[in-house]
């Protein structure tokens, strides 16, 4: 495994998939923040939330770009399109098993059957984060899909 071209494209993609999903965001496709998702489990205060979720995700991009690289090495192909295949196995994933289970551990978030309270502020994302918009389900398949296509690209 080439650690350096895997953590500087593992960057790139994961600057790209952040870009497409705040751009969704900023068009009304969705209104999932996934920085403020992610940095809200740390902090309450919601500037702060949002800087420390760019940061998680930036380290999430990173882990999950050795794993990319790890099933291109397994495969024995590496390529835009088996990037992008796993793309979209990721991005399912995080829609089906990931968004159900962010409520259940994150501690502002109400959850399907309880609704919110004092501590939890946040909308619980539904089933395909459906909660955050009719399109969000396109917009993170999309973001995911061009992340793993260029892992696959430029990964070799």
């Amino acid at each position: 495994m080439n650690w350096l071209v895997a953590m500087t494209w593992g960057f790139a993609a994961t600057v790209v998939l952040t870009t497409v999903m705040s751009g969704s965001r900023s068009l009304g496709w969705t209104r999932i923040d996934m920085p403020l998702l992610l940095g809200s489990m740390f902090t309450a205060n919601r500037d702060k939330a949002k800087w420390i979720g760019f940061w998680v995700h930036l380290v999430n991009g990173w882990i999950f770009a050795f794993i990319y690289v790890a099933a291109f090495i397994t495969a024995g192909v590496m390529s835009w399109w088996f990037g992008m295949l796993i793309g979209l196995v990721h991005a399912l994933f995080v829609l089906v098993v990931g968004m159900s289970v962010l409520p259940g551990m994150h501690p502002r978030m109400a959850s399907e059957k309880r609704g919110p309270d004092p501590t939890r502020q946040l909308e619980p994302p539904g089933f395909l984060a459906l909660h955050y918009g009719k399109q969000t389900p396109i917009a993170t398949i999309i973001a995911h899909v061009v992340y793993g296509g260029i892992l696959g690209y430029f990964y070799h």
